[in-house]
């Protein structure tokens, strides 16, 4: 099976990631894991680093002429906010020293991992939290999560995303944006990507996108900020991959905790399952026949393309709901923890909304479950060997 790690901090020196259990045979190069972290950097809304912080990662192992070879893949992302920001961020993250001259952090924000971090760990500065719980670390998931894409790719697998709302602005219901979203689909889901990515708020329509910077530039404005709702497609999926045996080989769960695992993201959603819980069972479930080729096929894809935890051929559809991010302009009351003084909380660079953003980490994160999953069923130690055993058994 498939395993990552990620490690490094916002404001330290790199991000440096590990991947391991990748078959060999499978075509990776820096550019393109770059593309992916270049779409990362994505959305109107977005902070300061965006205007400086250029991804491209250093591949030191796991790939000869431009194929993995089975072994671990390591890579690299360096943080331009360490070297060219003029902030003294190599003194404030210092490896060596104790620290001396450097003021301390110590106003928790509200919405942060700040506070809870510090009671957790037994820090009395609150840096070392913000550095490594900051969404800057979502740099290397994608990184690393890429490669896991590049194999569903060799098996025709695609994963897209699109945004569905910031704030009070975008689609209001499912059917308001399928029939957009399904004529995409007929091309695969990196054709949901190709037009989602041409919108300044990756929204697959220009009215849309227009009302939702105008309403990112007024929270802006108000020194506030925006969550809000995207939607991941996964298509050429095969059907059975995960199980209903077992709680943790479920599809569903693992989908659920891959898009929870990313920082803001409060909720999660397969196919229709909120509007379902109000409709009629018959209004609900997926209706079963076959086509002329004597296929299995569904009427419609309410369930997401998923059923008792497992694929059954129908794209792979689940949201997910960013809350707005917690770092402010406009102050909310914290407490200093050197005085014990309620105080006003201080500005950290951020950006207003990075749900755009948010929609191609879940697409990584996504991707990496898929891959899992499609190992487990027809895993092998080679790529030749997978399309064997992947041709046999559909």
């Amino acid at each position: 099976m498939l395993r990552y790690l990620t490690a490094g901090e916002s404001h330290g020196e790199a991000l440096v990631g590990i991947v391991e259990g990748m078959p060999s045979g499978v075509p990776l190069t820096a550019d393109m894991i770059n593309h992916h972290l270049a779409r990362r950097w994505l959305g109107f809304g977005r902070g300061g680093r965006a205007k400086f912080e250029q991804d491209q990662v250093h591949i030191y192992s796991g790939v000869r002429f431009s194929k993995t070879i089975a072994s671990p893949i390591a890579l690299r992302l360096d943080n331009a906010a360490y070297t060219r920001d003029k902030s003294g961020w190599p003194q404030v993250m210092a490896l060596d020293g104790d620290g001396e001259g450097i003021d301390p952090v110590t106003l928790p924000r509200p919405g942060h991992a700040d506070l809870e971090g510090v009671r957790k760990y037994g820090f009395d500065d609150i840096r070392p939290v913000i550095d490594r719980a900051s969404a800057r670390e979502t740099a290397m998931r994608v990184a690393c999560c890429t490669v896991a894409r590049q194999l569903l790719k060799e098996f025709g697998i695609q994963v897209g995303s699109h945004v569905l709302r910031i704030g009070k602005v975008g689609w209001q219901n499912e059917e308001s944006w399928c029939e957009q979203r399904n004529e995409l689909l007929s091309n695969g889901a990196e054709a949901v990507n190709d037009q989602a990515d041409q919108s300044q708020v990756r929204i697959l329509d220009e009215e849309l996108s227009n009302a939702c910077v105008d309403h990112i530039k007024e929270a802006k404005s108000a020194g506030d900020s925006l969550g809000g709702v995207y939607e991941v497609i996964v298509t050429g999926v095969p059907p059975g991959l995960g199980s209903y045996v077992h709680w943790d080989r479920r599809l569903t769960g693992q989908l659920a905790q891959a898009i929870l695992s990313i920082q803001a993201q409060k909720a999660v959603e397969i196919g229709d399952g909120i509007a379902n819980t109000s409709r009629l069972g018959s209004e609900v479930h997926d209706e079963i026949y076959l086509n002329d080729a004597r296929d299995y096929q569904r009427g419609s894809n309410r369930a997401g393309g998923l059923e008792g935890g497992m694929t059954n051929g129908m794209p792979i559809i689940v949201r997910g709901y960013m809350k707005p991010i917690p770092t402010l302009i406009k102050p909310l009351g914290t407490v200093d923890m050197a005085s014990g003084e309620p105080q006003p909380t201080r500005y950290e660079r951020s950006d207003v909304t990075s749900v755009p953003a948010a929609s191609t980490v879940a697409e990584a994160t996504v991707a990496w479950v898929i891959a899992n999953a499609f190992l487990e069923k027809f895993g092998a130690d080679s790529l030749d060997e997978m399309r064997k055993r992947f041709a046999d058994t559909t």
